[in-house]
């Protein structure tokens, strides 16, 4: 017998569709501001060996770079309340998704970091600029610039990633959904719709992304 596609089921659920699709965009936002701001301040450590912060963010990456971010959430959801630390699905959420965002942007920023021509440096100190200055005004602006579609993909990634959050009952999107299909058991018609959702949503927050960068604000007229 032929399937019979039927889309309002799932459509009559589109407030909870909607309240997920912003959770998620609420989640990838925050995650995105306090992961970078982590990721440039582990660069920033990584890249000019700064003890003992270089070999503690060392660590720490290549301890998030090799374990699974589903591991990484349920250790912080699950396993840290033993320890006394005790969050909610949102808050471990939150953590999760900014400690792993921060860990990859940390060696993707250093890369940037450590491409930048010696010559510039040499005239920031020949200009009696301090290191913060130095950083602030000469390093990490084109360094950001030269790595910023890889920074953007990161973030992108990270947002996908955040659908592993339903599984501490997070109400992001693909627990929406989750949520939907256990009411009309469409299930085709119900991830159908929200792969629509992420393909969408991947590719908005990517151009959102590449516009707000450093390279489309230096080519703005001043």
């Amino acid at each position: 017998m032929a399937y019979a596609f039927d889309f309002s089921a799932v459509l009559e659920h589109r407030d909870a569709l909607l309240a997920g699709t912003g959770r998620t965009l609420l989640l990838t936002g925050i995650g995105a501001v306090a992961g970078l701001a982590l990721g440039i301040a582990g660069a920033a450590c990584r890249a000019w060996r700064l003890a003992p912060f270089d070999r503690i963010f060392a660590v720490y990456v290549e301890l998030i770079r090799n374990t699974p971010f589903l591991v990484q959430l349920f250790f912080i959801f699950f396993g840290l309340p033993a320890l006394g630390a005790r969050l909610d699905e949102w808050q471990a959420a939150i953590l999760a998704v900014v400690i792993n965002l921060g860990a990859y942007s940390t060696e993707i920023i250093r890369a940037g970091i450590e491409a930048t021509p010696r010559g510039q440096i040499e005239a920031a100190q020949s200009l009696a600029m301090t290191r913060p200055q130095m950083f602030r005004h000469v390093v990490l602006p084109p360094a950001l610039a030269r790595v910023w579609p890889a920074v953007c993909s990161q973030v992108v990634i990270v947002m996908l990633g955040t659908s592993v959050c339903s599984q501490i009952a997070a109400e992001e999107l693909t627990f929406a959904a989750n949520f939907i299909q256990s009411r009309n058991f469409r299930a085709f018609e119900t991830y159908f719709t929200v792969t629509a959702i992420y393909f969408l949503l991947a590719l908005a927050v990517r151009q959102a992304l590449i516009l707000a960068g450093p390279q489309q604000r230096g080519r703005r007229p001043k």
